[in-house]
């Protein structure tokens, strides 16, 4: 897990990484491709506006990886963001928690946690050291790290592996202890990078319906990004799509069904079909 410890919500992060004020990220110009002009600032937990990340390669030619990205997330919502691979998903992720910063455009966000692609657990720590890990690097003494992380084992479904090793653990065990090592950060903001990627698919469909459910209670701010559309639309409330490189916004789709949700939903089917449509596989849809 990888933190960002941004003092508070009040300003954002231009695209040199000084503060402005909050005022200052826009919410006109509201499409697919923009940011939706429904609600207010102070509802949303995320605000990006025109926000462009350009890299250079050992070449010295020059990557867009994002451009001109305008989105907001309502606090306490999911939003999942969608795209093919190489389209700025991760870099979005990074930009938020703070390890990177934008070459354009503005970021206003609190204090994020990063779930990473691979759970990146410590072999020789037991699962429950290595969820309490974030307790430990913020001062916590060992035992009182271990008591707070320990009750919640048994609500995600690792009751009893608590003193197991990770090569001990299954792939979708070894996920659910990078997701309560996040929690366990106290950011208010959670960001997970294809959690289940590295997964068989029986695998992750049951850490799907797992993670549905788990993010039905918590009421912390989830931005979830994978390059699986069906995945996008069963565990985000709004569903942005983004083009290939330069990951430019091309739709951003409200999903009203309640958790948890069935891939044979007529709603969930709808989306995805919408959400294909926006990323240009019609092709998927015959």
């Amino acid at each position: 897990m990888q933190e960002q410890s941004r003092e508070g919500f009040g300003g954002e992060r231009s695209a040199h990484g000084e503060s402005v004020s909050a005022g200052g990220a826009s919410a006109s110009g509201a499409s697919a491709g923009g940011a939706s002009a429904e609600g207010s600032a102070a509802e949303d937990a995320v605000i990006l506006t025109g926000v462009s990340r350009n890299f250079v390669d050992r070449s010295g030619r020059t990557i867009h990886a994002l451009r001109d990205v305008s989105l907001r997330a309502r606090r306490g919502s999911v939003l999942a963001v969608v795209g093919p691979s190489g389209c700025g998903k991760t870099t979005l992720l990074e930009m938020l928690c703070g390890l990177q910063q934008p070459d354009a455009g503005s970021i206003l966000a609190p204090p994020a946690a990063l779930m990473p692609q691979r759970d990146l657990l410590l072999p020789w720590l037991s699962a429950l050291d290595n969820a309490a890990l974030p307790l430990r690097i913020a001062g916590a003494p060992k035992a009182a790290a271990r008591a707070k992380a320990e009750p919640l084992f048994a609500e995600l479904g690792l009751e009893g592996f608590e003193r197991a090793r990770p090569s001990e653990l299954s792939g979708g065990m070894r996920q659910r202890v990078a997701f309560l090592r996040t929690l366990l950060s106290g950011k208010p903001l959670l960001c997970l990078d294809e959690p289940f990627g590295a997964l068989d698919a029986i695998t992750r469909m049951q850490m799907q319906r797992w993670l549905s459910e788990a993010l039905r209670h918590e009421r912390r701010t989830v931005i979830l990004v994978t390059h699986d559309v069906e995945e996008a639309v069963l565990l985000g409330d709004r569903v942005a799509v983004l083009s290939k490189r330069p990951g430019e916004v091309t739709a951003d789709l409200t999903v009203d069904a309640p958790r948890p949700r069935a891939r044979s939903q007529q709603a969930v089917i709808e989306l995805r079909e919408r959400a294909l449509r926006a990323l240009g596989l019609e092709d998927e849809l015959r």
